[in-house]
């Protein structure tokens, strides 16, 4: 069966509405494209209640026994992989995708005292406990990650790799770019297996 719903996961200070054009994408190619607003999302939440969030909006939008493709964008990809790695995540999921996320810190989040952003430090004690098992939890899903070398969010850029699936890197100029550019949208096209 090809599950063809697609959660996304929007960063920091963001709205699902920053997916628009990926989500017309997805949905010209025969997907259903779905979003969540986490509040709030300007980086004061601990990012484990962003992931309760996004657990609930999962439990209360899809079946129980639906799996479904989930998408998770900068500050995103690490709510999507505390949902994935701490709270049973990964067996609602079908495919998962990051892009452009702090998966190892970035030096940006040295510069405010806030209980998200101090989450996204490298080093950090949320951090090196979802590194522990990352290769355990999300080896047992096929795992897309992207990133750009020319991040100026995520410092050093490669931060953003994790090291598990399938990684790869496009030469977009800007963090938030990632989400409009159509060589990561034919990449995700092709992850998630079909065109039709």
């Amino acid at each position: 069966m090809n599950q063809k719903k697609v959660l996304m996961v929007h960063g920091i200070t963001d709205t699902g509405k920053i997916f628009q054009s990926m989500g017309n994408i997805l949905d010209k190619y025969g997907y259903q494209p779905h979003t969540i607003d986490l509040i709030p999302s300007i980086g004061i939440a601990d990012l484990r209640d962003l992931a309760q969030q996004l657990k609930q909006f999962i439990n209360n939008n899809f079946h129980e026994q639906e799996k479904i493709n989930l998408i998770g964008f900068s500050m995103g990809g690490l709510v999507t992989r505390y949902y994935l790695q701490r709270l049973d995540g990964i067996d609602r999921v079908n495919k998962y995708v990051s892009i452009s996320a702090p998966n190892n810190g970035t030096n940006n989040a040295h510069f405010l005292p806030l209980k998200g952003i101090q989450q996204m430090r490298p080093n950090s004690e949320f951090l090196q406990d979802l590194n522990n098992d990352v290769k355990d939890i999300l080896s047992k899903i096929e795992t897309l990650v992207m990133w750009t070398p020319f991040d100026a969010m995520i410092l050093p850029p490669k931060s953003s790799v994790m090291g598990v699936g399938k990684e790869v890197n496009f030469p977009v100029l800007i963090h938030r770019w990632m989400l409009e550019d159509k060589r990561v949208f034919n990449a995700i096209l092709n992850f998630l297996g079909n065109k039709s």
